[in-house]
């Protein structure tokens, strides 16, 4: 496979948005996305447990050169930020485990660079993120978008770099 793979994360809790986009030359192609789910009716451990085993699958099938994960920024809701905190962990882990490299971004750095707005609401990034890749259908659900937008503003943010 040509070019540089990127995979794009949304922790979340319960359910992790994946995003992975392809750049060739000057060529930004979308490959997958979708969202890593884990059954509720589990205690915590099983689920990390259960997210890590799928997310090694997925890094294992697609090969990233580099994955893209959202920051943790502050919640009213500490007991959101902590299980988000968790699967952002399991992230980080099964990233170092198959050797790749992970940037961490910022809610409005994203939605910055993806949508040129740091306020941009759900549907404006969604709009964007078809638009950049040439979709016509929405990427659904939309933590899969929200992987999406991440790889995006990797590879911006990578070019700036290079």
């Amino acid at each position: 496979m040509s070019g540089r793979v990127i995979l794009g994360l949304d922790p979340g809790n319960g359910r992790t948005g994946y995003g992975v986009v392809r750049k060739t030359g000057d060529e930004v192609e979308f490959m997958e996305c979708g969202c890593i789910s884990t059954n509720p009716k589990h205690s915590r451990e099983d689920r990390l447990l259960d997210l890590h085993r799928q997310l090694s699958a997925l890094f294992e099938r697609i090969r990233p050169e580099a994955a893209a994960v959202e920051e943790l920024f502050f919640s009213r809701n500490v007991t959101t930020a902590i299980t988000v905190g968790e699967a952002r962990g399991v992230i980080l882990l099964a990233a170092a485990q198959n050797r790749v490299t992970v940037s961490s971004y910022n809610p409005m750095t994203v939605k910055e660079t993806v949508a040129g707005a740091g306020k941009a609401g759900k549907p404006e990034m969604t709009q964007a993120v078809m638009f950049t890749l040439n979709l016509e259908e929405k990427p659904k659900p939309d933590d899969a978008a929200d992987g999406l937008a991440l790889a995006l503003c990797h590879l911006f943010w990578e070019g700036l770099d290079g």
